[in-house]
């Protein structure tokens, strides 16, 4: 559901030198707007770039299940529950779809898992934060799938094909995802006093990392510049940001709750909101290793692989005896 433009070391599946002439040919499809599919020759720049990115997307998709999942036995209906628990399923099947297309480069999913659980991969920021009451639940469904959705429908467009493919299905659902959140916060500011102290403290503790999910300001940002020649992201960080920024905002007045920014305001000469600067060492000390949960997040996430050892086990067990009986 997340991406942003951070390292991740990714592997090589070819050692063949790459000419002028092929760099030239492959961005002239670029530019031609041809997509680039799995068997088609590519720069392994531009393959590396995509396994870090798409890897790292997947990685997201399945960590970003923890804070919600967290929610599942007490959100406060039977209603509110069963659609909690389907998005959680929505997002392990993001993950899977993500893992599938970063393996038509050539990486295997046991590989992407692993250089995960060694702390070698990322995921995004804004699953390190706490979940502290219901509202928060309503702020990650509106704010972090709603800065997922300026993310991810660009890359509907992406050069590459598979990924492309995937991410056209997952927008639809996280579509549904920001409508859930935005109808909680709406419930919410509808409700009661406290209820509405509830969803202006989510709003209050999410804004600032919701916006540190498009990544570094373009200046710091190592992978836009080239992510963009190649097509594979659209949009720069700070320009999807602000688009962000400008839908977001009026939802907020919407909902009658104050956007914790004292320097925000509407430049009518720009048509754009003006915004205080965001304290990127927050967010680098975030994906550092630094952040509220990152810890607690990744412990889970060792304990649920270890745990699944018996059913990897059993599926290929499984895999293996059938494919003997069909040669037999």
């Amino acid at each position: 559901m997340y991406t942003q433009g951070l390292d991740q070391k990714g592997e090589a599946v070819s050692g063949a030198s790459e000419t002028p002439e092929q760099l030239a040919a492959f961005q002239a499809r670029i530019d031609a707007e041809e997509k680039i599919e799995a068997k088609d020759w590519m720069p392994e720049a531009y393959r590396r770039t995509l396994i870090r990115q798409i890897s790292q997307h997947a990685h997201s998709e399945i960590i970003g299940m923890q804070p919600e999942g967290n929610w599942l036995t007490r959100a406060p209906s039977l209603k509110r529950k069963a659609i909690l628990l389907a998005k959680v399923q929505d997002e392990a099947g993001h993950g899977l779809y993500l893992y599938g297309a970063a393996e038509t480069l050539g990486v295997s999913r046991d590989q992407m898992v692993a250089d995960l659980l060694a702390g070698r991969a990322k995921y995004s920021s804004i699953f390190n934060y706490p979940t502290l009451t219901w509202a928060d639940i309503g702020a990650i469904g509106w704010l972090v799938d709603g800065a997922a959705i300026m993310n991810q429908i660009p890359l509907c467009r992406c050069s590459y094909g598979p990924y492309a493919r995937a991410m056209i299905r997952i927008c639809k659902e996280e579509s549904f995802h920001q409508r859930q959140g935005f109808e909680i916060m709406l419930t919410l500011c509808r409700g009661s006093e406290e209820q509405q102290a509830m969803a202006q403290d989510a709003l209050n503790r999410f804004w600032w990392p919701s916006l540190m999910m498009f990544g570094p300001n373009d200046a710091n940002s190592k992978h836009s510049a080239q992510s963009m020649k190649w097509k594979i992201k659209r949009f720069s960080n700070d320009e999807l940001r602000q688009k962000f920024i400008d839908v977001t905002v009026p939802q907020a007045e919407f909902l009658g709750l104050e956007v914790p920014d004292d320097r925000l305001y509407f430049n009518e000469e720009s048509g754009h909101y003006e915004h205080s600067d965001i304290d990127w060492q927050e967010f680098f000390d975030v994906i550092a290793g630094n952040g509220p949960c990152n810890k607690q997040r990744m412990a889970k996430r060792r304990r649920a692989h270890d745990d699944g050892a018996w059913v990897r086990e059993a599926a290929r067990a499984y895999a293996a005896k059938r494919a003997a009986r069909d040669v037999a």
